[in-house]
């Protein structure tokens, strides 16, 4: 006879904030100790440590009023909390890719005509760990699609337009680079290190 499975962290705090989205309604702990085991199979042990996590990452509000603490959150309230997340997330993504991009090409020069060094090893090293993270940081952001789809895909409309926009000024200065070039014959290298403009400058994808 197979184990029944437990419910991972992540399906309960779907769970935790289908109650507050369904019900619309201000709670204590206590109350949502007695909700959560029977509307929504969360046992009562982990309600407390659910709810601290939720509160944590700003997607359900709480204020003490009297003596009682009272927790709360309604739909589209999270847009701000989730939004700000997910930037944070694609940034970091767009981050890893730049350095990610720049290891790929150190390695691929270290390995022509060299042996197996250990400089090699160590960039290998810290290439696995950059795309651990962008895995992890791909997993946080998909685990969003759980709270609210609708919410997420327009933040994805938003993010792309960000994208978009990012590379609307970097074509504004490559265009800037090649203007100065031809004006002024100034390289874009001297250009670069005047402005303090990144050598590896580039769209991205």
């Amino acid at each position: 006879m197979s184990k029944r499975k437990g419910v991972s962290l992540d399906e309960k705090r779907a769970r935790m904030l289908q109650i507050f989205y369904e019900k619309k309604e201000f709670f204590t702990l206590k109350e949502l100790e007695k909700v959560a085991p029977k509307e929504k199979g969360i046992v009562v042990q982990s309600v407390k440590d659910v709810l601290q996590a939720l509160v944590d990452d700003g997607l359900v509000r709480t204020e003490k009023i009297g003596t009682s603490v009272y927790f709360w959150t309604f739909p589209g309230e999270n847009i701000t909390a989730i939004e700000q997340r997910i930037a944070e997330a694609s940034k970091k993504i767009v981050e890893a890719e730049f350095k990610l991009q720049k290891l790929k090409d150190i390695c691929v020069k270290e390995k022509v005509g060299k042996e197996n060094t250990e400089e090699r090893q160590t960039l290998l090293q810290e290439l696995e760990e950059l795309k651990a993270e962008e895995d992890q940081l791909t997993k946080q952001i998909a685990k969003f699609s759980d709270v609210d789809p609708v919410v997420v895909a327009q933040l994805a409309e938003k993010a792309q337009k960000h994208k978009d926009a990012t590379n609307l000024w970097t074509d504004n200065i490559f265009a800037i680079q090649s203007w100065c070039k031809n004006k002024f014959d100034i390289s874009k290298e001297c250009l670069n290190k005047q402005f303090h403009i990144p050598d590896d400058l580039d769209y991205i994808e």
